[in-house]
Order: structure tokens, then sequence, then C-alpha cells
């Protein structure tokens, strides 16, 4: 019985296609323009994807179902939701343009219903599969168990599949038990460039079979199984499963006369297969063969429907068409390429399209518009109205302390103040959730798993502790566990954070995320943070060891760019603090600002729009270093929250002050005081975090520029009392431009010193000496940045 449903879905197809197409051209040639530049769009990688997002959008997915979107099929996305009510006309006309619909599906810039944002190619897919580990997550905990279950869905470019993090997120899905996920390729056989190698499909349904993946592959639609079954049948489908992709595509965008007469001079008259291909017109001979089946809807929905089953991971491998339906279908330019406004107008009577309705909802359809809106209402993805949640805060403690040694490292201090948060039974406690990529113990998780446990959807014993062999961690999994160990691979964690940091808006549960890795590998997973910002996914990264402090490993493992990092990341607040107390008032802030979700308004003393929140980095280090015994003040809490405060203030007369950051405290310490025997009132600023600094004093300046002349920043404020013949030193472990900017807050001399350099092995002392920033390599420096009295040599030579 044909299903009633497929002339209402092949109308919203056309109109899908329409609308998309009609987004790109109007915004390349219709909107004005005054930079001259093309805005692009994609219509082609749109157009073969139209098919399976109209099965998907309008029959397939549920309200709980989250779908990761191809980046190039925006157009697609973006006219299925205007069909919904979900995007504006305007959003559409401004396409690609100041405010107006993103040119790829974004959480945070589009106003549609955007589950996650893609862009950067595989990073979304990679995102469903962890979103799928982090819904397991939240639901083995009693959570959010009035929901249902959820698919996380990701439609790939083919070509998208040479991405290496696509393969790194398969294995780490395979260790955890991935369920509910489907990822569905485009497999159009083109990519940017060119076309694809052929037999890649081989490869890619191995490689997810291996992985435990069912397969589908989607590669006839019904008209072209109906043909097989004909007398001749069998000969046209070996034909096609031989034919080379570049020639498929290319008869694909010269039309049934070209079909017809390659496949007269392949097959030759064959009596049935001759009759096959004559018994029908150049029109309806291109329509069989490009009746792949990413194409068919009949197809689409039964495979679709039949995966609803079960909760098994699936690949489907739909053959499509890149251009399906489009003037340009099949070229191997089409990928860049844009309809001409001829081609465009062709299109539009094709689809009957009257001039001035071009975004009329059911302009031109067969079905009456009024049975089209009900069957759209009727959506099973639209039943639940809003599909994002709002989950609430978790409360966090006044103060967060433990009791410290003497002499300790922050990497050491931020696995004490861990262990200790874990000794808790509250909310905080049992909402973190921390993750590391095979560097748990090295980062000092090791006591907050041995506390909390590891999590797996099934329970599995430590063997060693079965055994009865001494070891200092207990590795045992169980639902109840709270920390996902993830394999060596710096990308995976840092799509996971953005998985786990999502929770509370994908599953309606909030999670308080921590992930811990070296701090020289931030950059192995950098697009992934980038992406997990962009997302406004919310956790706390900390990183270590930082700077040089692995001396005798050498360059490979230490890090020189990360604080430049930390300051450039949009959504990344970072800290280096150079104490425990001062991390310990971090970590109670990172905890509460992770969670904020208020309006972008600006705080008046920092300049800073902390109401916002974001994630949190901490640079930490594995240098042990003396800590001060004081009391922690509301003032010094504050300002070690708002990136600075001073350790010794500089008096009227000061020639030097000395601003530090992190591990270098003792180095910047030792210095002031060999400085202060000779020159009076030098000063010591402690940087806890140069870039909520600079981002604060640059709020402030623009608001000046605005009027608001009373604006000042805390750094402004810092350096206010700082004579103006007063020269800066800074250091850093880290690259020196993080604090050369602070000269020019109020136009003070300043020498910055830090790491520009791979490093070489050594002690610390070796190469703190090496690098200049040990205490006689700053001195050194204020001598030079401000002449005056020589510095006692016999200082230096200590």
């Amino acid at each position: 019985m044909t299903d009633p449903r497929l002339p209402l879905l092949s109308d919203l197809e056309r109109k899908v296609l329409w609308l998309a197409t009609w987004t790109i051209h109007n915004a390349n040639n219709i909107r004005p323009k005054t930079d001259g530049l093309k805005v692009g769009g994609h219509q082609a990688s749109s157009a073969s994807l139209a098919t399976i997002m109209t099965a998907l959008y309008f029959a397939v997915l549920g309200p709980e179902d989250r779908v990761a979107v191809k980046p190039h099929a925006s157009p697609i996305f973006h006219a299925i939701q205007y069909l919904f009510g979900n995007q504006t006309l305007e959003k559409l006309e401004a396409f690609r343009a100041y405010h107006g619909a993103q040119s790829y599906p974004s959480r945070t810039k589009d106003i549609d219903d955007v589950d996650f944002s893609t862009g950067s190619v595989g990073l979304g897919v990679a995102q469903t599969l962890f979103s799928s580990l982090v819904q397991d997550y939240v639901r083995a905990k009693g959570w959010a168990a009035e929901r249902p279950e959820g698919r996380m869905v990701a439609l790939i470019g083919d070509a998208e599949m040479d991405e290496g993090n696509i393969f790194e997120a398969l294995l780490e899905g395979w260790k955890h038990g991935l369920r509910n996920t489907w990822w569905i390729v485009d497999y159009n056989r083109q990519s940017l460039d060119a076309v694809v190698r052929e037999g890649l499909w081989q490869r890619f349904e191995s490689i997810f079979r291996n992985f435990g993946w069912d397969v589908v592959i989607l590669k006839y639609g019904r008209l072209l199984e109906e043909a097989f079954a004909e007398p001749g049948g069998e000969r046209l489908r070996d034909w096609i499963d031989s034919c080379p992709n570049q020639l498929y595509s290319a008869l694909t965008f010269q039309g049934g006369a070209a079909w017809r007469k390659r496949l007269r001079d392949d097959i030759g008259d064959q009596g049935p297969v001759s009759q096959l291909i004559e018994r029908r017109s150049d029109d309806e001979v291109a329509r069989l063969m490009s009746n792949l089946g990413g194409h068919d809807l009949p197809s689409l929905l039964e495979a679709f429907e039949a995966a609803q089953k079960h909760d098994r991971p699936v690949c489907f491998i739909a053959y499509t068409i890149k251009g399906f339906g489009l003037p340009l279908a099949g070229h191997k330019d089409n990928h860049a390429g844009l309809m001409t406004t001829t081609q465009t107008e062709t299109l539009r009577e094709t689809l009957k399209v009257r001039p001035g309705h071009e975004w009329e909802p059911f302009e031109g359809l067969a079905t009456p518009a009024a049975e089209l809106a009900a069957f759209l209402k009727k959506a099973p993805f639209i039943q639940k109205g809003a599909r994002r949640f709002a989950s609430p805060r978790i409360a966090v403690p006044a103060e967060i302390t433990t009791a410290q040694p003497a002499t300790v490292s922050t990497q050491a201090g931020f696995g004490n103040l861990m262990n200790e948060i874990g000794k808790s039974d509250g909310d905080l406690a049992r909402r973190i959730v921390t993750t590391s990529p095979d560097v748990t113990v090295s980062t000092n998780l090791g006591a907050w798993v041995n506390r909390r446990g590891l999590f797996a959807r099934t329970e599995m014993a430590d063997t060693f502790k079965k055994e009865r062999i001494a070891s200092t961690f207990a590795w045992e999994f169980s639902p109840e566990g709270q920390h996902f160990e993830l394999g060596i691979a710096e990308m995976n964690l840092f799509i996971m954070l953005s998985a786990l940091g999502l929770s509370h808006s994908i599953n309606g549960e909030r999670l308080i995320p921590i992930g811990t890795l070296y701090d020289p590998f931030i950059e192995r997973g950098l697009d992934a943070l980038n992406y997990a910002c962009y997302q406004d996914a919310r956790f706390i990264l900390a990183a270590t060891p930082s700077g040089v402090t692995l001396a005798p490993e050498g360059g490979a493992h230490q890090s020189i760019a990360t604080p430049l990092i930390g300051m450039a990341q949009d959504g990344l607040a970072s800290f280096e603090p150079a104490f425990v107390d001062e991390l310990a008032v971090i970590l109670r802030f990172a905890f509460d600002y992770i969670q904020r979700s208020g309006e972008a308004e600006v705080d008046e003393t920092t300049w800073l729009r902390d109401a916002v929140g974001g994630s949190i980095y901490l640079r930490l280090s594995t240098r042990p270093i003396d800590q001060p015994t004081r009391a922690m003040t509301p003032e010094l809490a504050d300002g070690i929250v708002n990136g600075g405060y001073w350790m010794r203030k500089p008096g009227p007369n000061a020639q030097v002050v000395v601003a530090y950051t992190g591990c270098l405290a003792p180095e910047a310490i030792e210095a002031v005081g060999l400085m202060a025997e000779d020159r009076r009132d030098v000063g010591l600023l402690a940087i806890t975090s140069a870039d909520r600094l600079n981002a604060g004093w640059t709020a402030a300046q623009r608001a000046r520029e605005h009027g608001l002349v009373h604006a000042r920043s805390h750094i402004e404020r810092l350096l206010a009392e700082v004579p103006s013949h007063c020269a800066l030193v800074t250091v850093i472990d880290g690259h020196p431009a993080t604090l050369a900017w602070l000269g020019a807050v109020h136009g003070h001399r300043t020498r910055s010193l830090g790491v520009e350099h791979f490093g070489q092995t050594g002690t610390i002392d070796d190469l703190y000496r090496h690098y200049g920033i040990d205490a006689n390599g700053i001195v050194a420096a204020a001598q030079a940045v401000s002449p005056g009295r020589p510095i006692r040599q016999l200082k230096l030579m200590s």
C-alpha cells in the first residue's frame, strides 16, 4: 500500500530545495552588496541533502532527537525551519549578512532550532557521538528518566569523512558502548576540489562494522529497483555498479541523451537491456539514473523507521548526487558554483513559483496549502515545542579550602582541592564529571577518581584490587562513577567537554565538567576547543604542567603559546595562579561562572561581561613553591578573580615594578628583594589572569569612546598610582607578549620577559637562566629599562 505521506513529503522536498536555492540566489544576486565579494552558499552541496532532510525532519525525527547538520546544508536546514515557523523571512533574506541566518548552523547566532553548531567539518559529527555518551551518563544517574531517549544524528558529507577526529571518536564510542547514534553519509562522491576515490564506501562500511555499528547502504531508489526487475535489469545494475564515480557524475550533468548514448555504447544491443532503455524518454532515463537511495523518499523512510526499532549505532551510506534537482547536478566544479539568473528563472518556472511569490511557503505545490500546513503541524519533531531545556544552577559553597603543605605546586593543590570536594555528598560534588585523555593520574585527578569512581554503563572490577595486588589507584567502572577515562586524543577531550558542557540544554540536566590534560597539548585539540566555546558549552579546563615546568622532558612537553591562546579564545576565561589559596578562590569562582547565563551587561568595576559566564582555563604548574601564610580577605579574593593584586604596593618614588604570572612568583619575589636594597619603593604585582585584565581594559577603553568617561578597568586602577617615570618588568613562564601590553595602560616603559623558543632538557634553574626569567634576569631587565644606580653585581652573581 502506498504511504499516504509520500505526496506531501515530495511537495515539501521541492519547496525546501527551492527555498534553499532562492535564499542563496537572493544573497548573491538580488540583495545589494557594497564590498564586491561573492557571498556564496553552496547550492549544490545543499541540494544533495534535500530529500534526506525532508524525510528526517517532516516524518522521522522526534522532539528528543538532536541533529548536527552538514555545514554546507545550512540553507536546507533554514528552509525547513522556515516552514516550521522557527525561522523568519527577514533572516532568510539576510542569509550570510549581518545578523542574518548563518552560513553554517549555529547554536548561538541562529534563531532557529540548531542543536549542534557545525562549520569546522567533522566536529559536529563527533559531537553527536559524545552527546550520546553524555545522555547515557545522565540517565545512568537516574536523572531525566521521564524523558524518552533521543537519537544523536549527524548528517555528513562524504569528503568530511577524511577528518581524522571522526575516527578518533569512533574508537572512543566503541570503548564506551555507544548507543542511539545515527550517522548519515551524504555519499555524493564529490569533495571541494574533485570526485572522491573509487570504492570509498567499502572502506567506510568495513570501518563502521569493525567498531560494532550497523551499516545500511542506500544505493538504489524504487525506480531503479523496479527497472532491475525488468528483463535486462540485472545487466543495467552491473553497469552501474562498475561505473566510475567521475563518469557517473559527468553523465548526470550531461543529462538523458548522454546517458542513453553511453549505455548503448557500453552495453550494446542486447535486446532486453536496449528495450529497457528505449521504453523511456530522455527525461525518464535521466530521472531513472539519478534515482539513487539518498533521493528516494520511500527507501529513506523504510530504512530510518527500521533503525528506530533498536538502539544500536547506525551508519547510513546514502548515495546522492551533488546538486540534485539543479542544473549544476554532477559537475565536478559545482561545490562553490552558483546558478545563473537564467538558470534560477528556469527552475522557478519548472516549480511554478510566480515572480514576487518566491518566499511563500506553499507556492507552486500540487497539494493544497491547508493540507500541507496541517501535515507540518503534526510533524513528530515539533510536537513538544521548544527543544532547549533550562536547568537550575547548582549551589556553590562560599569557599573551597583544604589543608595544603607549606610547599606545593598548583597542580598538586588542584588535586587536593578536588579530593576535598569529593569527600562531600552535596549537589556540587554529585554534578561534577571529570575526564582526561589518559593523563588522569599525572594531572592529579587520581584522588578524586578513587573517591568518585570511573563511569561505565556496566560494572567492571579493578583486576589489581580483585587479585589483591597493592596499587595506589582504584580503577573500578560503574554507572555510579563520575570520571570518563579517554584515550590519548585531545580532540576527543574537547568534544567530550563540549557535550558535557551542553547537557543542561540538551538533556535538561546540568553537569559541572572538568577536563585535565598537559598544557602543551592544548594545541593538539585547539579546533575542538574553539568549537566547544563557539557552541557556548560550559566546562573547566585544568592544563598542567605549564611553561618549562617539565624541564627534563625537553621542548616537546613545554608550552609557550598557551597563555596567548587563553587570552584570544572567545568564551574562555583563563587564569594562571601562583599559589593554592589563589587557585581555591578561582576554582570557587569557576564553579559559579560556568553556570551563568545572564544578559551581556558589563560589571562597572571590572568592565567584564561576567553575568554572561563562559568556560574556564586554569594553567597550572608541577613546580612546588613556598605558600604564603595570609588571610583571604574579600578584597584579596576580588583581586585574584579580577586578574591581579599588589603583593607589594609601589611607593611614590618607585623606579621599577615587577609584574609576574604563575610559578615564577619565587623569582619575582627574589628579584624585588634584591632591588629593594638599592632602589626605593619597588612594587610587585601578582597577575592571576592576564586574560581578564586585558579584556577589562579593552572594554573600558571602548566604553570611554562611547562617552562613559568614568569607565576604569581593574588594571587601570592598579597601575594608576605608579609614577609615570617608573618602568615595568613583566615575567611569565610562557610567551612574553602575554603581559607586554601592560605598559600601554598608562604609558610606562616596559620590558617583557618570557619564553619565545622551544626549550631543551635541563633543570628548571638551567632553563630559567637560559631564558633570562630567573631572579638575576629580572634584575638585569630592570636595570636596562630603568637606568639608575647600578644594582650590586654581587647580588647578580649570587
